[in-house]
């Protein structure tokens, strides 16, 4: 269960992140709502990525 908590709340951080970083861009520069849109699908990607190098998914067998 601990691994699947884990597992969540990275794929939930990197939405997060880049719905934050996203959201900041947009009221610095006043390019609503393209920033949010393409790093929060950027965080999507990342948090993604972080869970599949988490559970081992991808590795080359030694």
């Amino acid at each position: 269960m601990a691994v699947g908590l884990r597992l969540s709340s990275e794929l939930v951080a990197g939405v997060v992140v880049g719905t934050i970083l996203g959201w900041g861009f947009d009221r610095l520069l006043s390019t609503s709502p393209w920033g949010l849109i393409v790093l929060m699908l950027l965080g999507f990607v990342a948090g993604v990525m972080n869970v599949m190098r988490s559970a081992g998914v991808g590795k080359k067998a030694e």
